[in-house]
């Protein structure tokens, strides 16, 4: 990745650190990420709404074949996390292939991203790992 500007980076930092949702106030539907207007009605009227950090894994895909300056971090995982209002698609963390199944419960955590390499900018945010059951 190259050329992250850092007023971009912090731009999207409410939604990525926050689980910043719109919710549209004539459809009532929550869309994540959110945008300038509803993606179902087009209505302008949106309101932000904080997700929820605890949610289940609907499905997930193993990726093998990442970007050279990932491949340390290979394989990723990549879930659908439903959080009960909203579905979002984010990198399942703190686990192995072996340690992912659907339905389990997994809970949104604060972890890097990327790292620019022309830059220096390290970009932070959401992502989700397995709840430990007791």
């Amino acid at each position: 990745m190259t050329g992250l500007s850092v007023p971009a980076v912090w731009r999207g930092r409410i939604h990525r650190y926050r689980l910043v949702a719109g919710k549209c106030n004539s459809c009532g539907r929550i869309h994540y990420p959110p945008s300038h207007s509803c993606p179902h009605c087009g209505s302008r009227g949106l309101a932000e709404v904080e997700l929820p950090r605890m949610g289940r894994l609907v499905s997930y895909s193993i990726v093998y074949s990442v970007p050279s300056e990932s491949r340390s971090k290979a394989p990723v995982i990549l879930g659908l996390v439903d959080l009960g209002v909203a579905r979002v698609i984010s990198e399942i963390t703190d686990a192995g292939p072996e340690d992912i199944s659907v339905g389990m419960q997994v809970e949104a955590v604060f972890r890097r991203i990327t790292e620019d390499g022309e830059t220096g900018v390290l970009v932070y945010g959401v992502k989700f790992r397995p709840v430990k059951e007791a």
